[in-house]
């Protein structure tokens, strides 16, 4: 009995697929019927026959054999992305809401699915959850290149995203000046003023007045300072004390090095093949540039601490940036023999960027914006990683430098503080939207 039924189940979605295949979807729909008399919870033909009844405007229909198909198969997000869309159709925006929430937790790339749940969310009056799914729908589609112009945005779905995008521009407005206004009122419009520029920047409202065209930050501008590669040690008078602590620290980094335990690839774990974009070798030995963090992404590793305590405490006093879930970022940054760290720029330049040279054989040198430097041990550099830099070692020695980030000499406290709040918040605002964080890293 069984084995006829399995049969006869086979033969009617070979027909109904048959049906598909030469355009006759009347014909699909009357064996996926029948296919659903011997298989009531067959996920495939309760799909395919509920879409018929969508079509055909009997919604009710439609959103039954769909529930059943999402009871069948509760992890299918295209069956809770239907279930949501038929759900839409029918008014009942807390249902579609909840589906479609599933679907693109299930499925985040699903970008139409979170252009629905925003236009759900915003039926229901939930007007800042409706902007954090347009930002995240937006984000996603165009991080495929969709989405970008009409041309790249299917014609159903234009004046959609054309909302999307409005609610987007005013809500992200409206948010962001929220958080300086306490600033606004302690400090006055005139001290904040460059800080409203790099907002409004930062939200494509106004291009960026790049003075140099060898400087571009992937994240964010800060108008109105003067661009250059590398900055004077005059200008920050607390790396006096770090030069001098180079011995101390070298002490310390060679404690961990003789411990030969294994270190960060600072670039995270990856292929290979993905990273020969950021690396490239010379020599027999792979390309490697490891990091032993003291501070990443403004996340404290506690055991590095506290295995070299004396530079931890000196990282600890010194004026760095300290923004929540961004910085600071310091750490021992060790570059293999014939390692090359290729050309890339760094994401804003409200911060500069300071190595303190630890061990540092012949032929391994800093490029940035085209100008040359040579680390010498115990002597800082900083520079603005915005503009294009490469790092090399050609030698057959690890090099190792300490690095960390200090905060741009040329923006005032207000400035600074500015910012902190700024970049907080737009990192709140993208991952509630779940879409890719900024790093000041």
């Amino acid at each position: 009995m069984s084995s006829g039924m399995d049969g006869g189940a086979v033969a009617l979605r070979e027909l109904a697929l048959n049906g598909l295949k030469h355009g006759d979807v009347a014909l699909a729909e009357q064996y996926f019927a029948r296919l659903l008399e011997l298989l009531p919870h067959d996920a495939e033909a309760l799909q395919f026959v509920a879409s018929r009844h969508l079509q055909r405007g009997d919604a009710l229909r439609g959103i039954a054999l769909l529930l059943q198909a999402a009871q069948v198969q509760p992890g299918n997000p295209e069956v809770l992305h239907q279930l949501g869309a038929a759900q839409m159709a029918a008014g009942d925006w807390r249902g579609a809401v909840s589906s479609l929430r599933h679907c693109v937790q299930l499925a985040p790339q699903m970008f139409v699915a979170r252009l629905r749940l925003g236009i759900s969310l915003e039926q229901l009056g939930e007007s800042h959850g409706a902007l954090l799914a347009y930002f995240g729908a937006l984000n996603t589609a165009q991080g495929m290149g969709r989405w970008m112009n009409d041309a790249t945005t299917a014609p159903g779905l234009q004046e959609a995203v054309k909302h999307a995008i409005r609610v987007i521009d005013v809500g992200r407005r409206g948010a962001f000046d929220a958080v300086l206004a306490p600033l606004r009122e302690r400090y006055g419009a005139a001290e904040l003023a460059r800080v409203e520029q790099c907002l409004s920047i930062y939200l494509g409202e106004q291009p960026a007045p790049l003075p140099d065209p060898r400087q571009k930050p992937k994240f964010l501008y800060f108008p109105g300072i003067p661009s250059q590669p590398y900055y004077p040690t005059a200008r920050f008078p607390w790396q006096a004390e770090l030069a001098a602590a180079t011995e101390l620290v070298r002490e310390e980094l060679r404690a961990v090095l003789a411990e030969e335990q294994p270190l960060l690839p600072f670039l995270g774990e990856q292929s290979p093949e993905s990273l020969k974009g950021y690396l490239q070798g010379s020599g027999a030995q792979a390309a490697s540039w490891d990091a032993f963090f003291f501070y990443r992404h403004g996340d404290r590793f506690d055991d590095n601490c506290a295995r070299c305590p004396r530079t931890s405490a000196l990282l600890d006093s010194l004026p760095l940036v300290r923004i929540r879930d961004h910085a600071p970022e310091t750490l021992f940054s060790v570059l293999s023999p014939g390692t090359h760290i290729l050309p890339h720029r760094g994401v804003t330049n409200t911060r500069l960027v300071t190595h303190l040279p630890l061990i540092v054989p012949s032929e391994c040198a800093l490029n940035v914006g085209g100008e040359i430097h040579e680390w010498q041990e115990g002597r800082c550099v900083s520079f603005d990683d915005t503009f294009e830099h490469e790092a090399w070692n050609r030698s057959n020695e690890t090099r190792v430098v300490m690095i960390l980030d200090s905060w741009n000499p040329d923006l005032t406290d207000v400035e600074r503080a500015a910012v902190t709040d700024l970049v907080e918040a737009i990192g709140d605002f993208n991952r509630a939207s779940e879409v890719a964080v900024p790093g000041l890293a």
